[in-house]
């Protein structure tokens, strides 16, 4: 085992933090609508100003400058709105920053690999641990541009790190890179224009507690009527008193978690609203969200009492395995496909329907977490470590890593189940090695993804990958320890220290011997042509 990576020890995922739900704003007025974009681009007007004062003071931020920018926005709005667009500005800053150091690591990862390939010969072979050379002069010649090329990114990188300076678009860097391929993308101006200025509206709010019904600026009352605090310059637009503007027709009503955001209004506890119009579908909708308390998640221990399901991520579909305690499979493998291709909608649909029926299936099974391997492909996907392997490349940039560690731990959470984030390090070369023949059967076909759910669950139960160890070192017997670790002492038909009982002890000899033991004479010779294998010759007690 010299060479291999130490493994990082198992643990259980934190749950969810938040929850939001969302419901759409129907049979809006044409008053309505006017309204809502009009304090939209005048909100969003002034995040983008706010945005651009909070990247010009990069790493010297403080709370002084922070409530200076404040102030200023609470002359054209009120408090409430300034405190939530300069909250958001920060975010927005914090977040490219984190983007920044990642690209950075990233850049760093490729011109480690480069400079390793560009010292060896042309040619030179690689091993599994490291890569080779280069297989021509041409091909080493492009790769050494191409190095120059990454160190320039990486100073630029590095230099606008330590000046602070970030690259953020508000509406997207995608949606603004769409205004030069309007015909590729199906759209005319109009179109993109429509959804550019939608993209970059702010209707947001956040929620504080002991305010009625837990919002001041976008508040909804328990049967559904929404209200939007003005703006001071746009306070001629009110249709209620205090400067509110109530929408006349329409009401919500959030069919998942209903109840649990009506006890929370009801209470005067802090609720975040955020209204989105989709200028796909020419929809309005509103975002509620609040905070969870923090809930302590239970010990590993406690995790894999009753077993786990062990999932194996794959690009279009989750491998499960039921195992027990023990580290036993159990039943047959199940396979919950999914569809990554497509619009976003669809992606998301495809990744929620597969994880509903793994938690469902789960329930049945009566375990009390899920195994997974903690994935991030962040610095494993880039073209200098996999070179000519593109489609693999492809592959594993679109497994939704991130998506999908959220969207399980939130789901599983509902469901009472524990996730147990594992080290992915091996698990489909020794499950495959270890579990894929032995489960394979003219009625079970096992594959290399169904074997590496077996080794993910037992290394979350912790459990070693192999189904027994190593051989006792002396001779067959049992006298060096265990044969097994795949099930308790007690367990029936388990490999172990057997009780010592009248009879052979090899299994080559007949059980019918036992009885003609006792007439014989005990004389044990060693027999040199059976290459060290002992045997029993007859035995005669009587004389």
């Amino acid at each position: 085992m010299d060479g291999l990576r130490e493994l990082a020890a198992p643990f259980v995922a934190p749950g969810p933090s938040g929850v939001a739900v969302r419901d759409r704003l129907k049979h809006l007025t044409p008053q309505d609508q006017h309204v809502l974009r009009v304090v939209g681009a005048h909100q969003g007007a002034l995040a983008s100003r706010d945005l651009k004062a909070r990247c010009a003071d990069g790493p010297n931020h403080n709370a002084e400058s922070w409530a200076g920018r404040k102030r200023e926005l609470t002359k054209e709005s009120s408090s409430r709105i300034a405190g939530a667009i300069t909250k958001a500005s920060h975010d927005q800053w914090a977040l490219a920053r984190r983007c920044q150091a990642a690209h950075i690591r990233s850049l760093e990862a490729g011109i480690r690999t480069l400079k390793h390939r560009l010292s060896l010969p042309v040619g030179a072979k690689g091993t599994k641990r490291a890569p080779g050379g280069y297989r021509s002069r041409s091909e080493w010649f492009h790769k050494s541009r191409r190095l120059h090329a990454l160190e320039h990114r990486h100073t630029a990188a590095v230099t606008d790190w330590q000046a602070g300076r970030v690259r953020v678009v508000r509406g997207g860097k995608r949606l603004l890179n769409t205004r030069h391929h309007l015909a590729e993308a199906g759209l005319t101006e109009a179109e993109w224009r429509e959804r550019w200025e939608a993209e970059r509206w702010f209707l947001a709010a956040d929620g504080e507690s002991g305010k009625r019904y837990g919002n001041e600026t976008i508040r909804v009352t328990p049967d559904g009527r929404v209200s939007i605090k003005l703006p001071a310059p746009l306070v001629h637009l009110a249709n209620t008193t205090h400067g509110r503007y109530t929408l006349t027709s329409t009401t919500v009503a959030f069919a998942h978690r209903g109840v649990e955001w009506a006890d929370r209004i009801e209470a005067n506890r802090a609720v975040a609203y955020r209204i989105h119009y989709d200028t796909t579908r020419d929809r309005w909708y509103l975002t509620a969200s609040w905070q969870r308390p923090t809930v302590q998640t239970i010990p590993w221990q406690a995790a894999r009492v009753a077993g786990v399901i062990g999932v194996d991520t794959n690009a279009d579909h989750f491998a499960a395995y039921h195992l027990d305690p023990h580290g036993n499979p159990v039943g047959e493998p199940h396979r919950f496909a999914y569809n990554l291709t497509g619009t976003t909608h669809h992606r998301d649909a495809q990744l929620r329907h597969a994880l509903t029926q793994l938690l469902h299936w789960a329930r049945q099974t009566g375990v009390g977490a899920i195994a997974i391997e903690n994935l991030d492909f962040s610095t494993e996907k880039t073209r200098e470590k996999h070179g000519r392997r593109k489609r693999f490349r492809q592959l594993i940039s679109g497994i939704p890593t991130g998506k999908l560690k959220a969207r399980l731990v939130s789901m599983a959470a509902e469901q009472g189940l524990a996730i147990i984030a594992v080290d992915p390090a091996y698990t489909s070369i020794w499950g495959g090695q270890h579990w894929q023949k032995p489960l394979t059967t003219p009625h079970r076909r096992m594959s290399r993804h169904d074997a590496a759910g077996i080794a993910i669950g037992r290394r979350a139960l912790g459990h070693p990958v192999r189904r027994r160890t190593a051989p006792p070192p002396h001779d067959r017997s049992d006298r060096a320890g265990h044969r097994t670790v795949q099930a308790v002492p007690g367990a029936q038909g388990r490999e172990g220290p057997r009780p010592r009982t009248p009879g052979p002890r090899t299994r080559s000899v007949s059980p019918d011997a036992a009885r003609t033991r006792a007439t014989r004479t005990p004389k044990t010779v060693r027999d040199v042509r059976s290459d060290q294998a002992w045997v029993q010759n007859s035995l005669l007690l009587t004389e």
